[in-house]
């Protein structure tokens, strides 16, 4: 459960860190991707083909509750977060393919997360409340609509709302760290190993899932590990506000566990992996033909 002042600071996190998202992109990333939608299919694809059909299958064998399993399912058909932007950067990925297909994500969920959820939900027989979740997800874009905007009225602020968003996408995880946990953490004592099992799992399976299939695409080892992140590493911040803004305070936290869970060992992951692959970047790779796909 989460108490009004904290559910007024994580909107307001959350907005800024979707505004941020907005100013990363520029009209003449809409255009570049729109020439190459081949890595927008695969961007879709990896979000929400891959990921929902993983948070459901471990939804399904994993003895968890119904609020739990929720939780799971809901974290599993959010969007890229900008936490896979950094990582990308920092594992010598593609970072321009890693931010087109974080806003893709992102805009096209709007219309693919609330049709995923429910078939979904209706395949485990839990019922969602479909049109309060196409609510939260309207509001959530107006700020990349401004952040959109504020960059192509001037660079300059754009790229510094920009820092600040992904700056915030990663402080947020200490942000849950000091505030949700400590609140709940006699519930996270009694939580079994499967919830664990699940937030850890729904991270690390999708990242090795989403460089499989993008190696068996043929993609340059660069944009191979690009899809990797993109995959698996989803926005957390984006399901925590779902929760808060459209689930009932009774509910809020069995469903908000493997999301906060999550977004706390991601990072973790993604750090381990972003080590594997930096080891991967070899001299031979760099001499090898690049480009956005």
């Amino acid at each position: 459960m989460v108490d009004e002042f904290t559910q007024t600071l994580l909107g307001i996190m959350v907005a800024v860190i979707m505004l941020g998202m907005g100013a990363s992109l520029t009209p003449r990333d809409f255009y570049l991707a729109l020439r190459r939608p081949y890595g927008l299919f695969i961007g879709v694809v990896s979000q929400y083909g891959i990921m929902p059909f993983l948070g459901f299958l471990l939804a399904l064998f994993l003895v968890v509750p119904e609020t739990i399993a929720l939780g799971i399912l809901l974290m599993a058909c959010m969007p890229g977060g900008t936490t896979s932007n950094i990582f990308t950067y920092f594992s010598k990925g593609n970072l321009a393919l890693s931010v087109l297909m974080t806003v893709t994500s992102t805009v096209s969920g709007v219309v693919l997360i609330p049709l995923i959820l429910t078939i979904y939900a209706a395949a485990l027989d839990i019922e969602i409340p479909r049109e309060d979740i196409v609510k939260v997800l309207f509001v959530l874009l107006v700020p990349v609509a401004i952040g959109m905007s504020v960059r192509r009225l001037n660079a300059n602020v754009g790229a510094t709302i920009e820092f600040f968003g992904s700056i915030l996408g990663v402080l947020f995880i200490v942000f849950i760290a000091v505030t949700w946990i400590p609140q709940n953490w006699q519930f996270l004592l009694n939580t079994t190993s499967a919830t664990y099992t699940a937030a850890i799992g729904l991270g690390l399976v999708g990242i090795t899932i989403g460089y499989f299939f993008a190696k068996s695409l043929r993609l340059h080892p660069r944009n191979a590990r690009t899809v990797a992140l993109e995959t698996g590493i989803q926005n957390g911040p984006l399901a925590i506000a779902i929760i808060v803004f459209t689930f009932p305070p009774e509910q809020q936290q069995a469903i908000m566990a493997v999301p906060a869970l999550y977004s706390l060992f991601i990072v973790i992951v993604s750090t381990c992996v972003t080590f594997v692959f930096r080891r991967a970047n070899t001299a031979a790779e760099q001499k090898m033909p690049d480009s956005l796909l």
